[in-house]
């Protein structure tokens, strides 16, 4: 890509050489031949900002937190890199744990069932030790706060009933007395405080006062706010704002924005449904916040396109500030143009300058300060260009898969079918493109190929493809599993380490 290094915005020039990958560990792994069951597949993966925690949320309404435990083991990141000597580690997380969010419902209005499947979660500022996040379903948002409360075990106290009291009384609760609401006794039976009563030398050797014996640590997951009847159709995105006060969430037709304190209303900031919804051309896919300036969102769209909105131009913001679309070869429409050119997900760079997108057939790379076109075009699986009918005849071709970007903006990712995934570099000169496996062999259906040659423009280079090449197999596509499909996975935000979701599994690797 061309001109992305030399404005000192882009990853700085020379690629970096490709990462080999390495498998970390796996939760939930399947022994062979066991059937999955549709409640436990995961639906959504999310790091936290530190990359310390991570949540899935599946099809049953489940979410489940893990956390990292090879930094806290070792006494933390800066400690390791004060070591002379190096240390052969990878990211370790452990289960933490899992809390139901979601419950299936019925709209009786509308006749109408509403999945418990979690569509997506977003973390939110940690506050005194507990953590926060979104989680939402179709119709329902809700905020958790999971907090560890520390139970403490004490010894009996009681007194030794073996003695006997100064005045000749047992100390026992069957003393003569009035007991009053606070656990005392009236000072008509016992007048121990009056100005004659003395404690003896040494004081009372058999009272035995409370003794914490040991601290009992659970986790508690509480639900905070509930966000609900804001939407009319299926909610597809949340996204926190950076003023970590507000997020907003969106449907097929508008996006809203809340905030976090408040929870009986929200307010509508794009609207895309059209007076006669005969006229409805194109619906909303994605949304999300720009990393730093909270007053700018994109979302994207049906046809392909990313709209770039800004806040503080009008309270609707059906006028979009910046358009990015692609612009298809001369020749190429068929019935399927407009299907495989939905975009099912875009994600903003760490920088906030550029935009990833992917639809069904490729990742794309836009500048947000170059809205010609994409600067980098990634071809994910184009050896299932000839299969598209099948794929469209057992609605493979409405697959949803997400993608994801490197902290330092070098690499992108996402997930194909047979659960495989994939890695390209996106540096100036990178050829990097490498085919993954979810499974304990990462690399076992790796297959090289070279990277085509840039695509030009006049003299600017405009776009990089890569990718394309066949991937081992015949042209048809053949040998592959399009049932097995890898569309969740998540970029640890500071180290170059990935999470995959392949049915319940989840698979973590290194580089």
């Amino acid at each position: 890509m061309n001109g992305r290094a030399a404005d000192g915005n882009g990853p700085p020039a020379g690629a970096p050489p490709p990462l080999e990958w390495k498998f970390a560990q796996v939760f939930g792994e399947r022994t062979a031949g066991e059937e999955v069951q549709e409640v436990d597949i995961i639906s959504a993966i999310e790091f936290d900002k530190s990359g310390d925690h991570l949540a899935t949320g599946d099809r049953g309404g489940r979410v489940v937190l893990f956390e990292r435990t090879d930094i806290r083991d070792h006494g933390g990141q800066r400690d390791l890199e004060s070591l002379d000597y190096p240390i052969s580690r990878h990211p370790e997380f452990r289960y933490k744990t899992e809390f139901q969010s979601h419950e299936p419902e019925f709209d009786y209005l509308k006749s109408l069932e509403i999945e418990e499947k979690i569509n997506k979660i977003r973390w939110c500022q940690t506050a005194n030790g507990a953590l926060f996040l979104l989680s939402t379903n179709d119709k329902t948002i809700k905020f958790w706060k999971v907090q560890e409360k520390k139970v403490k075990k004490i010894s009996e106290m009681n007194l030794d009933t073996s003695h006997a009291t100064g005045n000749g009384s047992p100390a026992t609760s069957s003393s003569p007395g009035v007991h009053l609401p606070n656990g005392g006794c009236s000072e008509d039976q016992h007048n121990y405080l009056n100005n004659d009563f003395q404690f003896p030398p040494g004081g009372y050797p058999f009272l035995r006062l409370p003794v914490v014996a040991s601290y009992e640590t659970s986790l508690v997951a509480r639900c905070r706010r509930i966000y609900a009847h804001a939407h009319d159709y299926h909610i597809n995105s949340i996204s926190n704002n950076s003023d970590g006060e507000t997020f907003i969430s969106a449907d097929d037709l508008r996006i809203n924005l809340w905030n976090l304190e408040i929870s009986n209303q929200s307010f509508n900031i794009v609207d895309v449904k059209p007076a006669n919804m005969e006229d409805l051309t194109e619906v909303i896919t994605s949304a999300e916040f720009h990393p730093a300036h909270c007053n700018t969102l994109a979302y994207s769209s049906s046809k392909g396109t990313i709209r770039l909105i800004d806040l503080r131009q009008s309270a609707l913001c059906d006028n979009h500030s910046q358009l990015f679309e692609g612009h298809e070869a001369p020749g190429s429409r068929s019935f399927f143009t407009e299907i495989i050119a939905s975009i099912s997900d875009i994600k903003f760079a760490k920088d906030g300058r550029h935009i990833l997108s992917r639809d069904y057939m490729t990742l794309k790379l836009w500048d947000i300060n170059m809205d010609a076109g994409p600067v980098a075009t990634f071809q994910v699986h184009e050896y299932l260009r000839p299969k598209l009918c099948d794929l469209y005849e057992n609605d493979s071709i409405f697959d949803k898969f997400e993608c994801c970007l490197s902290g330092d903006g070098l690499r992108v990712a996402t997930g194909s079918y047979s659960n495989l995934f994939r890695v390209f570099g996106c540096a100036s000169g990178s050829n990097e493109t490498t085919t993954l496996e979810a499974s304990k062999n990462p690399m076992r259906r790796q297959v090289q190929t070279p990277a085509r040659p840039a695509r030009t423009l006049g003299s600017l280079t405009r776009a990089v493809r890569r990718g394309s090449e066949n991937q081992g197999i015949d042209a048809n596509g053949n040998g592959y599993d399009f049932t097995a499909k890898l569309l969740h996975l998540a970029w640890h935000p500071t180290e170059n380490s990935l999470a995959c979701a392949a049915a319940n599994s989840l698979y973590m690797y290194y580089a």
